[in-house]
């Protein structure tokens, strides 16, 4: 049987394959929610292609608003796919940690009195 060790070191590996495949399978043409926007905002029809300029513009003023630190999971034109690979591992890493944060403070909280 596995220590804990061995077993989170063999789950984040497996993450990070998983990650790294997904890249180069990936279509280029947006699905699911970003799809589902389009459509929403009339900018794609479910019978057609999509748009070329079917980038999500909305008026932001005084609503929040953000920008990704890894937009499409790259780090930018300069990179380009070396970038992409190190965005996917640092997103799985961060993921991982946040998970195990959770998980901890869960285990801390429900830590039976003695």
């Amino acid at each position: 049987m596995m220590d804990n060790k061995t077993f989170i070191i063999a789950g984040i590996i497996i993450a990070l394959l998983i990650g790294i495949v997904a890249v180069f399978m990936a279509s280029g043409d947006p699905d699911g929610l970003e799809s589902t926007a389009l459509v929403v905002q009339g900018q794609k029809q479910l019978t057609g292609a999509t748009p070329p300029d079917a980038e999500i513009k909305e008026d932001l003023t005084g609503k929040f608003a953000y920008s990704s630190p890894m937009p499409d999971y790259s780090l930018g034109e300069t990179l380009g796919s070396t970038g992409g690979l190190i965005a996917i591992i640092v997103g799985t890493l961060l993921a991982f940690l946040v998970v195990l944060g959770l998980a901890y403070g869960i285990k801390v909280a429900i830590k039976p009195a003695k």
